[in-house]
């Protein structure tokens, strides 16, 4: 159920018809928009009285919403939803005419490397800055990541070149550590229907990037945002990281047609992961026009001053001085689409 505030509604009235909402044992989750507010409703199990919330001062209208994901479906908001995500260097905005680069290591492995790609990087323009610090890996012999002492040279990073920080909780526990140092918690492709994970990921403070699993179907990757909004973080943005089929000539297959049906079934902003989605270094660069060609929201790509001495994913790591050329390619194909980089 979608509840639609006329635009001269107060914030008195809004807070009244939340209020409403609350009484009669459901959960509100207020939208404004650049013209209005609508207020999303979940917990309904039946049927809700629609004449007492159209009586209700400030109240143009009530709408059913038929989607099982109520709050991340664009019959809810119409409008894209657009994130900043605050810096050391000033806000990204993310969504919208907005495209966001981020980049970096696939894991965190040193100081020394980690500041060594960061400063390489600033020459790009780029703001954001991935690694990870916990790492799930297929195999439990290969390398599982720093843990906090990750998050810690992450931070480093932040405070030296004043990058924000994208990097993954793998649990709940990893979440908590993941808040206090990251700008941005990623959700990964292993863990899109960790649900209990998802519900921490929303009663976090940051923004969530999620990324879609393996063999997920767009209906399932849109129910699990669904599970963060409906605990109350409003600030998702979704990924696409390739999914699982029968090619043997890329890692993964990156699904670029999932970027505007997702656009079309949803209000929320989308990243393609060309890194993972192709697992060769010299796709990624192809991958990445096509990306934003077809309208993504922002590219996460994997970054590595020694990619041969990676001790993670470095045969589709790009080396610094590569990334800042796909950068201001980036720049030029956003241009002639009249959006900009960021």
């Amino acid at each position: 159920m979608l509840v639609v505030m006329n635009s001269h509604a107060t914030e008195e009235q809004i807070h009244a018809v939340c209020k409403h909402i609350e009484s009669l044992g459901l959960k509100p989750h207020p939208m404004p928009g650049s013209l209005r507010t609508a207020i999303g409703i979940t917990g309904n199990k039946g049927a809700i009285d629609l004449g007492i919330l159209e009586s209700l001062p400030g109240v143009v209208e009530c709408i059913p919403v038929s989607k099982p994901y109520k709050l991340v479906s664009r019959d809810t908001k119409q409008e894209d939803s657009i994130l900043r995500i605050p810096t050391p260097s000033g806000d990204v905005i993310v969504g919208g005419d907005h495209i966001a680069l981020v980049a970096g290591p696939c894991a965190v492995e040193t100081e020394e490397q980690c500041l060594a790609i960061a400063e390489r990087l600033k020459k790009s323009g780029v703001r954001l800055f991935r690694g990870g610090a916990y790492k799930p890996r297929t195999s439990p012999y290969s390398f599982q990541g720093l843990g906090e002492e990750g998050l810690k040279i992450l931070s480093k990073v932040r405070a030296t070149h004043g990058f924000g920080i994208v990097t993954e909780a793998i649990d709940s526990e990893s979440l908590d550590l993941v808040e206090e140092y990251a700008d941005v918690i990623q959700i990964g492709a292993r863990n899109m229907q960790n649900f209990s994970l998802l519900k921490r990921a929303g009663r976090a403070r940051k923004p969530v990037l999620l990324k879609r699993g393996m063999s997920a179907t767009l209906d399932e990757f849109l129910m699990a945002a669904e599970y963060v909004l409906s605990e109350g973080n409003y600030n998702v943005v979704l990924c696409e990281r390739g999914v699982r089929t029968f090619s043997d000539f890329s890692r993964n297959t990156l699904d670029l047609a999932v970027v505007p049906a997702v656009k079309k079934r949803s209000h929320l902003p989308i990243f393609v992961d060309p890194s993972h989605g192709t697992g060769k270094r010299h796709k990624v660069l192809p991958l990445s026009r096509a990306a934003v060609a077809v309208g993504a929201d922002g590219l996460l790509i994997e970054v590595h001053h020694e990619p041969d001495k990676a001790l993670s994913d470095g045969m589709q790591s790009l080396l610094p001085e590569e990334f800042i050329a796909l950068a201001g390619e980036m720049r030029q194909i956003a241009a002639v689409l009249h959006r900009t980089i960021n």
